[in-house]
Formats: structure tokens, sequence, C-alpha cells
């Protein structure tokens, strides 16, 4: 078969991993703190620790007082060039290397290391300030003295902590007792997490029954807690008192735990300690992110690389034209100090100083308020992104959910019929049975009825089946107390851990039946006549990533009938729900209309049946090995013929102007890719909802493929297809990637766009390594949840939306925005400019260093190879900092375009994508450039000289810095009001200094007539050559911008 792709299995890289846990390191062990194991924690007794556990202090500092100096100079010397200088400036002591003064080469080389143990110093003190907040917030301690006073860095294992109501969590606790009336209390983990939505924490039952809060002091209690781990959604430990009659046995679970860095959202709180310091989940879930260096900044360091090649040929020539005579060996050291201008220096100080300035430029810019630049070191990466990897939920959509469909199989209810659905509940709680009614009309009555009670049972069902708690908020009318009491709806807020449970609460409201009131063990609901209905909860099972399905076990109070209600994803529920023949069919629709989907089910239990449940569950949830397991197989036995209620239909709308911006990034050749954990119907929906897909272009949906067989042959499928966006998921993806990943990369890259569906967080980050491996090409990964994280670690450039799911991922990311449409503007104008900017401003400065450096060769060998400098002193250091050093920077504020033709012309972001503007032949274009300048300037001045030496300097030294802001001139693309101050001002500050100089130059020379003929004369020849080139190559080969800013 032609179309056969030769298949070869994929040997897989050993890939090390650097990154450790912050504050692990390699005599983790010996510290005690490799050997994590499980604890037995005595309530109110610290001493009866069976180990030594680490100080509850949180150090985020990367050195202490003493090793601050020494680990600052290690880190700027540990790379070759700053060794470099250092060995320069330090053969300076040497008396037969000396060529001039030692501030030469001390002065600029001290200006560097100042800024950066400066910047360095202000960090650390920023960090110490911040750890020391933390540790010395004070808490209230209970003790057998009453209630003591204790810092949080003098917190023990074993202690009894009292944190009230707004305070931070302090260390890693079980929750033993609360104030609140309802025996619960809510969290807020954004800083820990990154979600938002409050969590409710349960205290441990036997002690919360306790009479007082001193009580605990007085019981004979311990709690068996798992060895320390980073994992913040999982804990197994039991609670044991052993003074009860009987001896009480608690299970502990996630549900009982406050962990460090959440704050406490309601009541006050009491917890025994049971991790401190560097054990902390926080602490533990705290790695340092991957350095990322920019692609600029490699190739700046290769031209570096080429430049000290260059010196160390330059420095052997010299030494050769004399024969090698003497001590040469000493003679090409000093060449090498006296050509040591070839690598310049300043380079690395003014790349660090433009990119501070573009990123104040981002965080500045009115047009993407709130950005925030967190990794200011690579600003010119936004501006060469060949792959765009998004989020979906949040990022591309608003993660804000509208309830649009109720599909009872028979019928379906969309938003024009929801009066309706209101109608049928009003119905069902307000009027009486019609049995007067069966005698008439039976056939019509009995579909009434079945249709009526059937929306009932799906409203009160997901009435019911959620985590959603109402809570009351004081409004300036109604005190909390109050609204509380009279379940005021104008006071009423909701909270949960998902906005889809939120909006399918809000609906039951707008139809009828209100959710008021709901603690640990008891919900409220309201009819519409304003009846009350109790419910007691017996069991409630979470939603988890695993299980894709949540579930309760009510009571119903007036009744007595126990109900196990359940929802979740189709592809679990269609397993557990009794046989029927429309179940997919819709599912698969709803999905097609970019609806979210959940399958909503009941089953009625007797109570012999629950006890039967409950005796196993309880057991289950007490083992302390394989719990989740056990627990899982208990809960599966009830998901049995489960009776089909309802689907619900959620939309999850799109962000403003998501459509042009992908257009933009289209345009500008960016390929990209969509990579969401949601369903592959909702996901490919989106997709063509957002415009990814266009609609010209086919969709090749990657059919399951679970063996290296069927990968094989759907690939063969798949590679006959051309201009086509590709569909998969997780799973076939995971297969693929098993026994395929070159040729599937080869041929995904090939795609306009492609979907990921049903991809776990790790999968995100192993795609964007794959593209960054096979292409060679700039990834960039957006995304607003937790889920994002590793994603937006992995990729060069990583963006964060702070959206519903929390600031996670944009405090993770190297750029934060508020909206996905701000992309567009930070990639096309700042992305451009700071790419364009950073290689002119690289660029010149190396022209600058070169064309200094030419000089010193001609002068040395018109002057029999002698290894003497031409300029001395204060001449040298000068040259590059107050005479040249503004105008250079200021090509900082360059620009080709407007932002606005930058924004309408996406196609100019193309042409940065081939790295043009800093290339090897541009590198070799300034090297001639630099060579031609100087070896006029150095001639000329050689020529026009009359007698004296020092006139070779006047005249020279004028002419090279007349060229430079000269050159910047010529440089310059758009004009700004600073570069023009920066042109005078230099120009002013060597007029002005030329008084102080009579020891290099001959004052009385400058004031002559004969002065200023030669350096115009000189000056001319150097420059005006280039600017008759520049017009020429305007005239007859602009640049493909410059037809729009005519």
């Amino acid at each position: 078969m032609t179309d056969n792709i030769p298949l070869q299995p994929v040997r897989h890289k050993k890939r090390h991993d650097n990154k450790h846990r912050n504050g692990c390191c390699p005599w983790s062990r010996c510290c005690g703190m490799g050997d994590f194991r499980p604890r037995t924690v005595w309530l109110g007794h610290p001493e009866k620790r069976e180990q030594r556990y680490p100080r509850n202090v949180i150090n985020n500092q990367k050195y202490n007082f003493f090793t601050f100096l020494p680990g600052v100079l290690f880190n700027q010397f540990k790379y070759f060039f700053n060794l470099y200088f250092l060995l320069l400036a330090c053969s300076q002591f040497v008396n037969e290397l000396r060529l001039g003064a030692l501030y030469t080469y001390w002065v600029p080389l001290g200006f560097v290391l100042i800024i950066t143990i400066v910047r360095e110093a202000v960090e650390e003190m920023r960090c110490f300030l911040r750890d020391k907040e933390v540790n010395s917030q004070i808490y209230s301690k209970l003790s057998t003295r009453g209630t003591v006073k204790v810092k949080s860095s003098g917190i023990q294992v074993g202690d009894l902590i009292i944190v009230e109501k707004n305070q931070r969590v302090p260390a890693d606790m079980i929750f033993l007792r609360t104030s609140e009336r309802n025996g619960s209390c809510f969290l807020r983990t954004d800083q820990l997490d990154g979600e938002t939505d409050w969590k409710l924490r349960l205290p441990v039952a036997c002690t919360q029954r306790l009479p007082t809060a001193a009580d605990l002091l007085q019981i004979r209690a311990y709690v068996y807690a798992e060895e320390p781990n980073i994992d913040i959604h999982n804990f197994i430990g039991t609670f044991t008192r052993e003074d009860g009659d009987p001896p009480v046995n608690e299970s502990l679970s996630i549900e009982n735990t406050l962990w460090a860095s959440t704050v406490i959202a309601s009541g006050t709180v009491v917890g025994v300690v049971i991790y401190t310091g560097k054990e902390l989940r926080s602490v533990m879930n705290t790695s340092n992110p991957r350095h990322k260096i920019g692609l600029f900044d490699l190739e700046v360091n290769c031209l570096t690389k080429i430049l000290f090649g260059a010196l160390v040929v330059v420095s052997l020539v010299m030494v050769a034209l004399q024969h090698f005579a003497g001590r040469w060996y000493l003679q090409i050291f000093r060449f090498l100090l006296l050509f040591s201008n070839i690598v310049p220096i300043s380079l690395r100080v003014n790349l660090d100083m433009g990119k501070m300035v573009f990123s104040w430029m981002i965080r500045r810019d009115s047009k993407i308020p709130g950005t925030v630049v967190r990794a200011s070191t690579i600003p010119e990466q936004l501006g060469r992104i060949s792959y765009l990897l998004t989020d979906k939920t949040g990022t591309l959509t608003q993660n804000e959910m509208v309830f649009r469909r109720l599909h009872l199989g028979t019928v379906a209810y969309g938003m024009d019929s929801m009066d309706e659905v209101q109608s049928h509940v009003f119905s069902a709680y307000t009027q009486p049975p019609p049995d007067h009614l069966a005698t008439r009309a039976p056939a019509t009555t009995k579909v009434r009825k079945t249709i009526s009670s059937r929306v009932h049972e799906a409203v009160k069902a997901i009435a019911l089946v959620h985590n959603v708690t109402p809570v009351y908020e004081a409004n300036g009318v109604t005190d909390q107390a109050e609204a509380e009491q009279h379940y005021e709806d104008t006071c009423r807020v909701y909270q949960a851990s998902s906005p889809d449970e939120v909006s399918l609460v809000q609906w039951t409201e707008s139809v009828g039946l209100t959710l008021v009131g709901r603690d640990q063990s008891s919900m409220q609901l309201r009819t519409p006549s304003g009846q009350i209905l109790n419910f007691t909860i017996l069991q409630i099972f979470p939603f988890t990533y695993e299980s894709k399905r949540m579930g309760i076990i009510v009571r119903d109070e007036s009744t007595g009938e126990i109900t196990f209600y359940m929802k979740g994803a189709d592809v679990v529920m269609a397993g557990i729900v009794q046989y029927n023949d429309w179940l997919e069919e819709e599912c698969g629709n709803m999905a097609r209309e970019g609806l979210r989907v959940l399958v909503v089910a009941k089953k009625s239990l007797t109570e012999d049946q629950y006890q039967d449940f409950e005796a196993r569950y309880v057991q289950a949830k007490l083992s302390v090995h394989d719990r989740s397991l056990k627990v899982a197989t208990v809960i599966e036995s009830l998901e049995m013929e489960m009776e089909l209620l309802c689907l619900t239909g959620v939309e999850d709308q799109l962000q403003a102007d998501v459509r042009p911006t992908l257009e933009i990034l289209r345009n500008a050749g960016i390929k990209v890719w969509m990579l969401t954990g949601d369903k592959l119907e909702t996901a490919t929906c989106t997709a063509k909802n957002a415009h990814l897909v266009t609609r010209n272009q086919d969709i090749h949906v990657f059919r399951p493929v679970t063996t290296r067989g069927e990968a094989h042959l759907e690939l063969n499928a798949f590679r006959r297809k051309h201009d086509c966006a590709l569909v998969i998921s997780g799973d076939s993806l995971e297969v693929c990637l098993k026994f395929y990943e070159y040729e599937f990369m080869e041929l995904a890259c090939q795609c306009p766009a492609v979907v990921c569906c049903r991809c776990a967080p790790t999968q995100k980050a192993q795609i964007v390594r794959l593209l960054q491996e096979r292409t060679g090409k700039l990834t960039c990964a957006v995304g607003d949840g937790g889920n994002d994280v590793s994603m937006i670690q992995e990729a060069d450039c990583g963006v964060g939306v702070e959206g519903k799911e929390g600031k996670q991922a944009s405090l993770a990311a190297d750029f934060s925005v508020t909206q996905f449409k701000h992309l567009g503007r930070l990639l096309m104008v700042h992305g451009r400019n700071s790419y364009k900017r950073s290689a002119a401003l690289s660029q010149f400065v190396i022209h600058r260093s070169l064309c200094i450096s030419t000089m010193q060769a001609v002068f040395s060998s018109v002057f029999y190879f002698a290894s003497v400098p031409l300029y001395q002193g204060f001449l040298i250091i000068g040259y590059s900092t107050i005479y040249t050093m503004f105008p250079v920077f200021s090509l900082v504020l360059d620009k080709d375009v407007k932002s606005e033709v930058a924004m309408l012309y996406p196609e100019l972001y193309k042409d940065l994508l081939k790295g043009r503007p800093l290339s090897f032949k541009t590198f070799l274009i300034w090297v001639l450039i630099s060579i031609y300048q100087g070896s006029i300037i150095m001639y000329g001045a050689l020529l026009l000289f009359e007698s004296e030496f020092v006139h070779i300097v006047a005249i020279s030294f004028t002419a090279l810095i007349l060229t430079e802001l000269l050159m910047v001139a010529l440089t310059v693309q758009t004009w700004h009001w600073l570069m023009i101050v920066a042109e005078l001002l230099s120009l002013a500050c060597y007029i002005a200094s030329l008084v102080f100089l009579h020891e290099f130059i001959d004052v009385y020379f400058i004031t002559t007539l004969s002065f200023v003929w030669k350096v115009t004369a000189i000056t001319l020849v150097s420059c005006l050559p280039l600017y008759i080139l520049k017009y020429l190559r305007r005239r007859f080969s602009p640049p493909s911008y410059s037809k729009l800013t005519t």
C-alpha cells in the first residue's frame, strides 16, 4: 500500500529531572527530612512525640546572612563570560600585563556586580520580611495554664491551636471543634489550590460533642496520621479516644483537615497540629519552576562566543606578525586584554535593563489592563511564538454556566419552555391529586400526571444531588442572623467548588424549588408555596476526576423514604442506569450543541438495605491500607440498576472577542492547539464555535485506539487527509505516543489546528514538551486553572488567565492577563516590539565595541604591533557609558509601525518567526560596518593629524563619538522625544567633559578650525555611505512594513 508509512517502535530517551521540592537537598535524609513516616499525635501533648519534627518556620530565602555574598558571586562567576571579565580585571595586578589604570577594568565589572548584588539583596530582603511577617503571626494555644499566645514559628506537632475567622491556618491540622451552630466551617483555599470557591470542612464528631474547648485537654486521645506527602486533596488517618466507654475510633479524611495557607471563612475553629515546617502540604507542593532562558539570550550568547573566538584569533595574529619574538606568551595575554572590548561587558547590562523597560511597558498598557509580568527575563519570547496551546474551560470560554436544557427522554425543555417546568413543579406541590378528573378523561390525565411527576422528580433530584451550600450575608437592611433565620432571598449566596453545580441549583430556584439551608447532616428546600422540605443527609460521595460522578443518600423527613441520588458524566452513568434506548443519542446531540451534559439518576433504598450499606461503608473507611479501593467497592455495590431521571445541559459561553483573537493568531502564522479535559463532542463544538476550525476545513476525529495495530491503521487513515483539523482523545493520544511518537507528532504538526480532549494535566505538559523537542519552535501555553500549571511551566512562554477557577495558573505563569483577547496585543504588539528592539540594541552594543576594537587593531598595526592602548583611563570608560549609553539604550523606544497597524496586519508577525532581526547575516553586516567605520576613523586620524600624538586621540575619539550618535539616528525608525534628548544630552556631556580631559586631549587644539574640519570630514566619510545605502534600499527594496507606514 503506497499510503502506508514506515512505522518504527519509539525508543524513549531517559529524561533527567533536576527539579526538587523546595527545601530538599542531597543531605535531606541526614537532616531528618528525607525519611517521612506516619505518626501518632497526642492531643495537647507535644512532649509525647515519637520523633523529631521540623520547626514551623516558613523560609523562602535563597541565602542567609553568611552565604549571601559568596552565593551571589558564585552564581555570577559560574558563567564563562563573567569569569572571563573577572580574570581580565585581576590580570591588571600583574605588572607585565598592566595596560592602564586599574579602574578601567574594575569600574565596569564593579558596576555590573553592584547592580546584581543590590537586586538580589532587595529580593532577599523582601523575602525575609514576608517570611518574618508570616512566622511572627500570633495565635492562641490551649494549654493546662489556659489559653496562651504563641508565634506561628513556635507551634509544635501536638499543639491545640485556636484559629479565628479570616485568620490564616498556621500549620497542617486536624479539625476538632468549631463555634458554628451547624457544626462545620468554610475554608478559603485560593492560596493553596488556586480555587476561589469555599470548601466545607467537618470537625471530628467526638470532640465537637465536648461541652467546651478546654475539655480537649482532659480526654486521652490521639490522631494517627499518614506520612507527609504532597497530595492536598486526600488524607488518611484515624482519631482514637482511649478513655471512652467504649473507646471511640473515627476515620479521618480530607474533610477533617485544615491545611496551612488556607483561611478560615466562618466561625472560630480548634485543631491539633499534625505537620509543621518543611512537612506542610503547602511547602511540599512549592517546587522551583523551570528556569526559563529565552531563545534570544541563547542566540546572543552564541554571538558573544563567536566574538571571543575573534578576540583570540586577532591576538594570535598580532603576535604571529611579531614572529613570536621574546616572551610572546605574555604578548598574547596583553593583546587579549587590549582587544577585550570585542566582547562587550555592557551587552548583558543593556539587555537586562531593556527587558525591565519592556516589562514596564506591558504593565502600563491601558489597552490590556491588569496584565502582570512575572518573568521579566523573557519578553522577547512573545515575539516568536509558533505554537499556542490553550485550555478551553475558563480560557476560551467564560466558565460562567447557564442552564439551557432539561431532557426527560420523551420530552425536552429549552430556555423558551422553562415556564412549563415551573408550572409542573408548582402543580406538584400546590394541587391535590386530580382523582375527580380520572373518571372523565383517564387517558389524558394519566399522561399529564406522568410527565408532571417526572419533571417534579427530576427537579427535586437536581435540587438535592450537589455540594452547594447557601450562605447568608448582611445586605445593609437585614443582618446575617435574621437573613439565615428567614431564608432571605436577597441575602443568599451559593458556594460550591464547581460553577456547574451553582448553575443547576440556581435553575431549580428559578423553577420554584429553592435550596435555602444546608449543613453537614441536613438540607432544606422551599417549595413554590413556601413550605420547607427537610431532608437528612445520610451519606455524600464527592465528585472526583477518577469517578466522574457524585452521589448523595438522603432521608425525606416527612415520609421517611431513603433515596440514593447520583449525577455524573454519560460515559460512567451509562453502565449504572437501567437499560434505555435514548441516553447515548441525546447526550451526543446535546454535546454537539456545545452543552456540558450530566446524567441524573436515583434509587430508592429500604431501611435494611441502607443499614447494611452503612455498616460496610464505615468498616471500609476505617481501614488504613487500600482505603480508597475498599470504599469505592462498597459504593459501587449501590450503583446498579438506577432509575434514569433526566439529562441536564449547561452552556459555557465564549469569552469576549475569542473569535477575532484566534483569527489574528492564525493570520500571524501561529498554530493553535486546544487541550481540554472536556468530552470530545463538547470540545469539537467549542472549536467550531470559536472558529478555531474554520468553516472550509474538514475535521478528522481520531477513532478510539487501544492497541498498536489499531493506532497503525488509524495513523495511515489520517495521513491520507489534507488540510484538516485533528480531534483526538487523551486515551488514544497516549497509545499513539507510546508506539508511534515521531510519526504522530509529524502528522499533527502539519494540521492547521489540533483539539486534544479528555487530557490529563500531565498529558498537557507532555504535548508541550514533545512540540518543543520535535519542532524546535517556541511554544506558548495559556490556561486559567490549577490543572494548567504543569503545561504553563513547561512551555517556553506561559500565560495565565485570571478566571473563575482562581489564580493558581496566573501565579505560576510568566505573564498574567485578565482576558484571552488580550493575548493578541501581548504577542502582536509587545512581543514583536520587544524582540525587534532587543535585536537592534544587542547588535548596536556589539557594533560600538567592535568599532573601538578595530581602531585599536589599526593603531597597533601601524605602530609595529605594539600592545599599547590607544585610549586610556576615563576615555575608555566614558565611551561606553555617559558618551553613548543614553542614545544607544534609547533604541528600546523605537518601533517600525504603530500598535494599531501591528494589530490590523498580524502578517507582520510572520517575519519574526524566521529570526531575521538577529541572525548571522545581520550580525555579519554589523561586523563589516564596524570594521569599515573603525578603519576609516583611525586611518583618517593618522593621515590628518599634525605633529603630536594627542591630536590623533582628539580627532579619532571625537569622530568616534559623533559616528556613534549619527549611527543611532540612522538606525531609528520612529523618533521619540526621549531619543532626541538622549542624543543632545550625550553630545553636551562630551563637550562639557573636554575641559577635564586635558590629560588625554589637547584642549587648545580642539578649539581650532583645523580640528573641526578634520573631524567633520572623517565623520562624513564613515557615515555618509551608510546613509546613502539605507536610502537606496528603502527606495528599491523596501521592508514589508514600510508600505503600511506611508
